[in-house]
């Protein structure tokens, strides 16, 4: 390995490592008290419900993409795992515009296992396909398998701890955050293969948004009682998750590592 898979893998390992320095880290009940709580024609929650809707239109949008045969002269993925991960990741996308209505119409534990299960296998399958993409490894595939499997086990993980009085989010956490850190160390310390990585720090930095409007909920409804920070929250990162989309549908392969701003 060179000095980049060198330099990755420790950080990687040490951020695991540090995660399970603490102790297990259950689910606050507290998590499913939003602020929104407005109804309409038989829909609870009807914003928090509603807005969902965004992720079903980009997953969707995403799976017509990639699913379809490029033209011949634009090559958007260079290998099918590349295409594989990116299909995986919008179905996923799509699929939790129904996991997270379902849990939004009846917050509970139980609920959110089916919200978070597509999101896991998503930021994990989105890591996949960057990871072949920036560092080709001769047995890719292992990494289409393996990461999005650690995602859908992580929540599973957390459900049975929860259900059994011990909760455990730190396989979670990891399978979240740490996923986006491993992007943002992948594009750090390996050359794109492709132009347009400017739009993958655009849908990250839509994504940090949507994390910082989860953590206003309440204060940003207060403001009015118009909307609440968890709707814009779905916004956000239905948003995040389209600028993926649009980033494959206008990069090219690049020379020489050398990627090309936006436009």
């Amino acid at each position: 390995m060179s000095w980049r898979h060198w330099i990755l893998l420790l950080l990687v390992v040490g951020v695991i490592a540090a995660v399970f320095l603490f102790p297990a880290i259950p689910q606050n009940e507290a998590y499913h008290n939003f602020a929104d709580k407005r109804g309409l024609w038989g829909v609870p929650n009807l914003l928090n419900v509603v807005s969902n809707g965004l992720f079903l239109i980009a997953g969707l949008m995403g799976v017509r993409f990639v699913g379809a045969k490029p033209p011949e002269d634009r090559a958007t993925f260079s290998s099918p795992v590349e295409r594989w991960a990116y299909l995986l990741f919008f179905i996923s996308v799509a699929a939790t515009a129904f996991g997270s209505a379902y849990y939004h119409w009846r917050p509970t534990d139980g609920t959110l296992l089916w919200d978070r299960l597509p999101l896991a296998v998503g930021f994990l399958s989105l890591l996949a396909g960057l990871v072949c993409e920036r560092t080709a490894p001769k047995n890719a595939v292992i990494y289409l398998l393996l990461l999005p499997a650690w995602g859908a086990g992580s929540v599973f993980y957390w459900y049975d701890t929860q259900e059994n009085g011990h909760g455990d989010l730190r396989p979670y956490i990891i399978a979240q955050f740490g996923s986006m850190l491993a992007i943002l160390l992948l594009v750090a310390l390996f050359p794109p293969r492709y132009t347009r990585t400017g739009d993958l720090a655009i849908a990250l930095g839509f994504y940090a948004l949507a994390k910082i409007f989860e953590l206003g909920d309440q204060l940003i409804f207060s403001w009015g009682g118009i909307v609440s920070g968890h709707t814009l929250k779905h916004i956000a990162a239905a948003v995040s998750a389209y600028w993926i989309l649009r980033m494959l549908q206008r990069r090219a392969p690049v020379a020489g590592g050398v990627s090309q701003p936006i436009g």
